[in-house]
């Protein structure tokens, strides 16, 4: 496995990817400073002083932390994708990466989504090498998001690039949204699935995947 690259930037205007329409590409990013003021403010709200020795340096913090939250705007999910292998000796079987880890936050209350995803394809012809797979992941996840996007646009990507005979995509994750406010209920997992081609019409198929998944609709799950 080849190491992992930095995230490469998005061109933005008319050329930006269809799959990457509405991710905030054309969005005109205050200065640093302005964002660190922002984090002063909420410090302010929040009920504290924000020139008081501690807190001194949380705002620059703070920004360079959500550099890294958000990374996933700077990425086009096309590019990670684009480089395929023909030479498979006709292999045209399941290809399936599982227990992917991933970050990401709530677009409704910019709280944290910890969880995992398991993704598979059929090919037609051709393969990505699996470590793509898993920065198209981190792609999506390092934007404000919500489960059910996430799982569609992952799906939908690898749909529409590598073009295989089927696309699965299953995530389970635990929103601290829901376990840190709110209802205020921790040991819940949500499940989204996305099933494209082979997965969606062939029983067969999509049961083998959902096998070789672990069935993640078991347990403490809400199934989306």
């Amino acid at each position: 496995m080849t190491p992992e690259k930095p995230l490469s930037v998005v061109e933005t205007g008319a050329d930006t990817d269809r799959m990457d329409q509405g991710a905030g590409a054309d969005v005109e990013r205050p200065s640093r400073a302005e964002a660190e003021d922002a984090v002063r403010t909420l410090i302010k709200w929040a009920g504290d002083n924000p020139e008081r020795e501690g807190l001194q340096d949380t705002p620059s913090r703070v920004v360079r932390a959500y550099e890294e939250f958000f990374e996933g705007y700077s990425a086009s999910p096309r590019e990670i994708l684009e480089r395929t292998f023909e030479e498979v000796e006709g292999y045209d079987e399941i290809v399936l990466l599982k227990d992917i880890r991933f970050e990401s936050h709530c677009e409704h209350h910019m709280a944290p989504i910890i969880g995992r995803a398991h993704v598979a394809y059929l090919p037609h012809r051709r393969v990505v090498g699996i470590s793509k797979l898993a920065r198209l992941i981190k792609v999506y996840a390092k934007r404000l998001q919500i489960q059910e996007k996430m799982t569609a646009q992952i799906a939908n990507t690898i749909d529409e690039i590598l073009q295989p005979k089927g696309t699965a995509v299953v995530i389970e994750a635990a929103h601290q949204c829901m376990t840190t406010r709110g209802v205020h209920k921790p040991g819940v997992t949500m499940v989204t699935s996305r099933m494209l081609g082979a997965f969606r019409d062939d029983g067969a198929t999509r049961r083998e995947f959902l096998a070789m998944v672990g069935n993640p609709a078991s347990g403490n799950a809400v199934f989306v």
